[in-house]
């Protein structure tokens, strides 16, 4: 495993845990594999761009939301699919697959695979699982040129272009209570800017407007690849 390879996992579980809801800021730390009672519990996805990647979650606090026969609308797919993209952006521009209830135990034995226990005050509350595939190791001038060229076979490819207004923060109990006329206050002011997101990335900042009796965004900054990262 080279240098390059062990900070692209390690950014990949940095951006994971800033998208985990915790009671405690989330830690990390790379361990030998999964326990084999929670791997089967695992969702996966898979990442495909300049490097791409495979990944495996569990969270342990999650497992009994999808037996829960008061909150069928509620799955880990869903709710862990916001961390795995942030895991995914960490690599680059790319397109991350449907989440999927698969396991991990392939994966998290794979020995080109690393494992990072997640850590809440100081119990491990989940596990993480980056394979990073060989052609996302390779690097180089003759790369990055023939990756240019090849782009206009891609011209045509449709992406996700998302607008987003605002964020807040739940605990899952408060999502399980909402319900039809519930307010939920967002983290910005009326007449802030919208972020303009790509894949998952942000991209732009702009301002909401009608066009036709529909919504709309009329850009008003676009940001170069360190703000939008930041």
């Amino acid at each position: 495993m080279t240098t390059t390879v062990t900070a692209l996992h390690e950014a990949a579980a940095k951006a994971l845990i800033g998208q985990l809801p915790s009671s405690f800021p989330l830690l990390t730390q790379p361990v030998s594999g999964i326990p084999a009672e929670v791997v089967d519990a695992a969702v996966t996805a898979s990442f495909v761009g300049h490097v791409s990647a495979d990944f495996a979650l569990v969270v342990t606090e999650l497992g009994s939301i999808d037996e829960s026969p008061e909150s069928p609308r509620i799955d880990s797919r869903d709710l862990l699919r916001p961390a795995l993209e942030a895991a995914s952006s960490a690599l680059g521009a790319g397109v991350l697959s449907e989440v999927r209830a698969t396991g991990a135990a392939e994966l998290a034995a794979d020995p080109d695979s690393v494992v990072f226990e997640l850590i809440d005050a100081g119990r491990a509350t989940g596990w993480f699982v980056v394979r990073i595939r060989e052609n996302g190791t390779i690097a180089g001038p003759s790369i990055a040129g023939s990756v240019a060229d090849k782009l206009g076979r891609i011209n045509n490819v449709e992406m996700a272009l998302t607008v987003e207004i605002g964020r807040t923060r739940m605990s899952v109990r408060d999502v399980l209570g909402l319900e039809p006329g519930a307010v939920i206050e967002l983290d910005r002011s009326a007449g802030a800017p919208a972020d303009v997101l790509l894949n998952g990335r942000l991209i732009a900042h702009g301002e909401v407007v009608v066009v036709d009796q529909d919504y709309a965004i009329r850009i008003t900054q676009i940001l170069d690849i360190a703000d939008g990262q930041n």
